[in-house]
């Protein structure tokens, strides 16, 4: 993650606890995505989590069978920013910016990309219901 001041509006030294726990749950995340494991990426998922993108709206099943298949893998996910993290009671949404590296069906693509994800806290632990990716515009 840079130091640099962040356009999603979080100041880089906002060490909240709401901020520093969703950017370890972030990180986590990531690091799950990046193992390619279905399994522990199903630990951050509600079963109702969808994904929306330019292609549309895809539910946790399709995404996670791409995975399990090795039709989707990543090489890499980084958080490029520090997170913007609200929370509103038992809701977050929290949104930065990511790139990674995927695979999919063999074919490579590099993605610079900024995600809001919507949190809901179940039973004491934070679950994302809803992704939502757009393409992000370098200005380097």
């Amino acid at each position: 993650m840079n130091d640099s001041p962040d356009p999603a509006g979080q100041e880089p030294g906002d060490d909240s606890a709401d901020v520093l726990e969703f950017v370890a749950l972030a990180k986590d995340w990531a690091a799950a995505i990046v193992a390619n494991d279905p399994v522990r990426i199903a630990r951050f998922m509600a079963e109702e989590w969808v994904i929306v993108s330019e292609s549309g709206i895809d539910p946790k099943e399709k995404f996670l069978s791409l995975v399990r298949s090795g039709d989707l893998t990543h090489s890499a996910m980084d958080l490029r920013t520090r997170p913007r993290v609200r929370v509103y009671g038992d809701t977050a949404l929290v949104t930065g910016r990511v790139t990674n590296t995927a695979h999919f069906r063999g074919e490579r693509y590099d993605a610079d990309e900024w995600t809001t994800d919507v949190f809901v806290k179940r039973d004491g632990r934070w679950l994302c219901v809803l992704s939502h990716i757009t393409s992000a515009v370098s200005n380097e």
